[in-house]
């Protein structure tokens, strides 16, 4: 049986399989009409790599990619080896957890965006319930700008039992809301962490709610009473990894 293929699309996500799987890439379509020193250093880079380039209109970058937001790249690649299991990337970790989980996040551009957030924020994995979230695809890979290869990214059958399952690991389980009593900025997020986010709007489902040890809100001082999940997640993740760096 034949190992299975997907499609990744823009410099960033492109550019990261090149750094790190070069040798999954079957090939790599570039539109010759792009001339600028972007896709030069992006055509020295592949060349480095070894990697087969084959010069391609928009068009046709477009019908592989699925997307006209190419940039003018688009790869052919080998599906990498799924990310080891929740429970072994835990066991193998030298920091204290720092997880990010998603509930009912199911724009891919959101989920894209939290990706790179993650990775940014060095956080360890996203976590999302697999009936209520987007899978990584195309236009994932696209926003998350490489992201998508390189944090974890579990989707559970069940989302409350897994974070159950956190809690017994020793893992502080805090979710956000617009109504918590207490600010993110109240609270110690050193120690082992999973920061939990809604969807924007209706937040996250009731039983998420209450399997979480503490619920916190991000202090908003303008009229806007919210923010975009991934801009959330920044927040959130980048104060927890704040604190460490003071530690």
């Amino acid at each position: 049986m034949s190992e299975p293929k997907k499609v990744l699309f823009g410099f960033h996500a492109v550019t990261v399989r090149l750094k790190t799987a070069p040798d999954s890439i079957i090939e790599v379509l570039i539109d010759p009409s792009r001339r600028d020193a972007r896709m030069r250093q992006f055509i020295a880079r592949a060349k480095e790599a070894g990697v087969r380039l084959i010069e391609a209109d928009a068009l046709r970058i477009a019908r592989l990619a699925g997307s006209h937001g190419h940039q003018g790249v688009a790869a052919r690649v080998q599906a990498l080896a799924p990310a080891r299991g929740l429970d072994e990337l835990l066991d193998a970790l030298a920091e204290p957890p720092l997880l990010l989980v998603l509930d009912g996040v199911t724009d891919p551009h959101n989920l894209g965006a939290c990706l790179r957030v993650a990775d940014g924020a060095g956080a360890h994995a996203v976590i999302a319930p697999k009936d209520h979230a987007a899978g990584i695809n195309a236009t994932v890979a696209k926003v998350a700008s490489g992201a998508a290869e390189t944090v974890p990214y579990f989707m559970v059958t069940n989302l409350a039992r897994t974070l159950g399952e956190l809690k017994e690991r020793g893992i502080w389980v805090l979710g956000t809301s617009d109504d918590a009593p207490q600010s993110l900025y109240q609270q110690e997020l050193t120690g082992p962490t999973a920061l939990v986010l809604g969807a924007e709007g209706p937040g996250m489902r009731q039983l998420t709610r209450k399997t979480c040890d503490a619920l916190l809100h991000i202090p908003m001082q303008g009229a806007v009473e919210s923010l975009n999940v991934s801009v959330a997640s920044a927040v959130c993740l980048y104060e927890a990894r704040r604190q460490r760096l003071l530690r």
